[in-house]
This record gives C-alpha cells, structure tokens and sequence, in this order.
C-alpha cells in the first residue's frame, strides 16, 4: 500500500497540473473573468485535493481488505474514477452554485463539463504515476 508522503505527493502533483489546463481553457470555455475561473479553480482543487487523498485511502484500504492487494486493472481504473468523480461533483456543485450565483443545475452542468475532463486526465494521470511510482510490493511470505 502506499505510504502518506506518497499520497500527498500524488495529489499536490495531480492537483498542481490540473490547475495549469482548468485555469486558461475553462476561463475561455465558461467566458469568465479570469480571476473568477482561477478563484473555481483553486478552491474546487483544495477540496479535490482533500477528496483525493481520503478517497484513495478509503479506495485502497476496502481493497487490501477484500482483494489482498491495491493493484488496479483496466476495469477496476474505470470504475475508481467515475467514482471519485461522483463523489466530488457531490462536494463541488453547491460551492460553483454560491460562488458563480448560478443555479444549481447551471453548476451541475458546469460540474458535468470538468468531470469529464477531469475523469480521462485523471485515467490517464493515475495511469502514469503508477508506472513512475509503482505501488511497493506488500510482503506476503513470513519472515524467518
């Protein structure tokens, strides 16, 4: 399983990049000001951030519990990120809703929008990270 110094890790990185492509294509995508796309996106990101690292931990403990391990097939990978991505559009629609004063549904279908593009770079981001950082392997002969 992967250690805490990992785990922040891989969200400050996942999170620090994701900020670089949401700020300028979604202030251009949703016409907002800027600042208002960079305000969205710092706050929706801390809250991904805090999201990711419980939603991992969780993720990963439920299968070292039932499966013995934490390593992830193709299939397994797509259902781990349309989870999260549920669970975050959960936590992020009613901030988009006060912060942008729009409706709920106009940020469910904004939230929608950085779901989908947040589900194939998170795919895809995950992917990578386990081949530069593979998860160590858990020991499971006795030691003598």
């Amino acid at each position: 399983m992967r250690s805490t110094a990992d785990r922040i890790r891989h969200a400050l990185v996942f999170e620090g990049m994701g900020l670089a492509i949401v700020v300028p294509a979604g202030a251009w995508a949703f016409s907002l000001a800027a600042q208002d796309m960079g305000i969205v996106a710092v706050v929706s990101a801390t809250l991904a951030t805090l999201w990711t690292y419980l939603y991992n931990l969780i993720f990963d403990k439920v299968m070292q519990k039932r499966a013995g391990h934490t390593r992830k097939g193709l299939v397994l990978r797509v259902f781990h990120s349309i989870l999260f991505e549920f669970g975050l559009l959960l936590i992020l629609m009613p901030f988009l809703a006060w912060y942008l004063g729009i409706t709920l549904i106009q940020a469910f279908w904004m939230d929608i929008a950085f779901a989908l593009f947040y589900l194939c770079y998170a795919f895809v981001y995950n992917w990578l990270y386990d081949i530069v950082f593979p998860v160590p392997h858990e020991d499971t002969a006795p030691q003598s």
